[in-house]
């Protein structure tokens, strides 16, 4: 009975060695895609998962790039480029049952880790390479391109002269007993930094406090456009509306020039409120620079319109208009009356009355001397109006140089802050103070 239990046992351990054997030789002789077909037919689809379910994701580099920047509604498109690496021991295998230190292996056969955007507003994931590559131990090596859009708040108070940050906050994801952590290198590029009439001047990776990692991309803009296009046009027409007092008021035509200016700089508000934001907190000054502009261009058309009023009539009230004749109007009578006296003497003399002589003689000397009051009364007004008109000039000039070295003073001081990192959701970040050595039965 013992000898045959031991032949049992002889013809099992023979058996054994000849299994192992043959699966040594065709392990061996298995090529590359043997050993990446062999990988894919495990179906880990799963995150690897250790003791402390804490997966650890290596970002080696970085490549990033701003697409677009919308001023009017503060968002910033980008593309990120990220070059990974993490360990999935079960994607590995012995170096003494197969000579190859590396394998490929399609993107979607296995657990692919995600990339958490905080302050996203949309976000596009594409994988670079439709293959991994992974090595021996299980060490996988990915690549990801990330198209996202931000929001991002700059300080716009002293546009266009501003100068900016906005930040990409680039984590994985935190629970109360499992997180995917991101160690992020400092290997980060910048790839085209001009983008319209913003530039990016560097991009910087950063660590808080809380050891939460993000790009600060350093944002300026290009002053040069908006400096053309809106504060150079006010500028100029705030210059004309200046000289325009040079015009003469009587005939009108300053009138009408000052209401070209007023409509043309109407035209650049309109510009300027489809180029930038209307509200928030750190409005641009340009919007109050527009308004004064416009204001000072309005009240001196206004005043322009009051001086031509002046000039002909002693009052600006239209009810005492319907009382009086017009000055013109007034002399051409006076002239008929004239001519019709002149005539009327003249057949009077002929007559050779000496009483109706003088009476005509005191007629014409009498409309002569009304005349010349009507002469100097219209000259009194016009010279009232011009005087009024040199007054209104000194105060305009006087409210302009005053108004350019308030702006001087306010530009040069930084009264507006913003926080850029108000986005952090902190109950996402929970106790990881876990007990892992708990061993249940």
């Amino acid at each position: 009975m013992v000898l045959w239990h031991r032949i049992s046992l002889l013809l099992l351990l023979l058996c054994s060695s000849l299994v192992f054997a043959a699966g040594n030789s065709t392990e061996a002789a298995c090529d590359r895609r043997c050993l990446a077909n062999a990988r894919v037919s495990k179906e880990l689809f799963s995150a690897p998962q250790n003791d402390n379910c804490t997966i650890l994701v290596n970002i080696t580099s970085i490549q990033y790039e701003t697409l677009s920047f919308d001023t009017k509604v503060m968002e910033m498109t980008s593309r990120i480029k990220l070059n990974m690496e993490w360990k999935d021991p079960d994607l590995g295998w012995m170096q003494e049952r197969n000579r190859y230190p590396t394998i490929v292996l399609p993107v979607d056969k296995i657990w692919i880790p995600g990339i958490v955007l905080d302050n996203a507003i949309e976000t596009t994931v594409e994988p670079y390479t439709k293959d991994v590559q992974v090595r021996r131990d299980g060490t996988v090596n990915h690549a990801l391109v990330l198209f996202t859009t931000v929001s991002c708040e700059i300080n716009l108070f002293n546009y266009p002269f501003v100068k900016g940050e906005c930040p990409v906050a680039i984590n994985g994801w935190s629970q109360k007993s499992c997180a995917l952590k991101l160690q992020i290198a400092d290997n980060v590029s910048l790839v085209g930094g001009n983008r319209g009439e913003w530039q990016t001047m560097d991009v910087i990776k950063t660590e808080d406090s809380s050891d939460r990692v993000y790009l600060q991309v350093l944002l300026s803009i290009n002053f040069f456009g908006p400096f053309v296009t809106l504060i150079l046009p006010s500028a100029l027409i705030m210059l004309a509306d200046l000289v325009s007092f040079a015009l003469p008021f009587e005939g009108g035509e300053r009138n009408s020039f000052k209401v070209t200016l007023v409509l043309s700089f109407t035209m650049f508000l309109l510009i300027l409120n489809d180029h930038l934001p209307n509200g928030g907190k750190c409005s641009p000054l340009l919007h109050y620079h527009f308004s004064f502009c416009l204001i000072c261009l309005v009240l001196s058309m206004l005043i322009s319109i009051v001086l031509t009023r002046l000039s002909v009539e002693d009052s600006i009230l239209l009810c005492r208009r319907s009382a009086k004749v017009h000055p013109s109007n007034n002399s051409k009578t006076q002239n008929d009356c004239l001519d019709q006296e002149k005539d009327t003497g003249a057949i009077t003399t002929m007559s050779g009355d000496p009483a109706s002589e003088m009476a005509s003689l005191q007629k014409i000397v009498n409309l002569l001397e009304n005349f010349d009051k009507g002469e100097k009364e219209t000259e009194r007004k016009v010279a009232f109006a011009y005087h009024l008109d040199k007054f209104f000039f000194g105060f305009f000039l006087s409210i302009y140089i005053l108004y350019v070295i308030i702006i001087v003073s306010i530009t040069q001081t930084d009264i507006c802050k913003v926080n850029n990192l108000d986005f952090w959701d902190d109950s996402d970040h929970g106790d990881n103070n876990y007990d892992y050595s708990y061993s249940y039965p």
